[in-house]
């Protein structure tokens, strides 16, 4: 289920332009337009998620099919072998800004601990 209000299932809608990079029957994958890394990805379900802080035993599925998706990214990318970083973030510290549950996969050059 969609909502209307949110950007991540208008761009899943094709309502609003990104770039695919992945796409399956529970997923979408696009660039970010804010890269972090050479390879930044956001991975998110069809179905409208508000965050981590908000899935349940029952999203499950859901969230296997979204690291399925982001491993797939990783290989079409070409950063599967060197390695990769999968990030949630959950809320405003964390400076997440659009309430819909994504996965940020990074990679293509060594990544700095702490991240930022």
């Amino acid at each position: 289920m969609a909502d209307t209000d949110c950007l991540f299932c208008k761009l899943v809608a094709g309502d609003v332009p990104s770039e695919e990079v992945v796409s399956t029957s529970g997923t979408y994958a696009f660039r970010d337009i804010n890269p972090g890394a050479p390879t930044h990805v956001l991975v998110v379900p069809r179905r409208h998620i508000e965050s981590a802080a908000t899935l349940t035993p029952g999203d499950a599925e859901t969230l296997a099919e979204m690291i399925g998706t982001a491993q797939e990214v990783a290989r079409t990318e070409g950063i599967a072998e060197s390695g990769y970083r999968l990030v949630f973030n959950v809320g405003d510290d964390a400076l997440n800004s659009v309430p819909h549950l994504h996965l940020h996969v990074l990679g293509g050059k060594q990544l700095g601990w702490p991240p930022g």
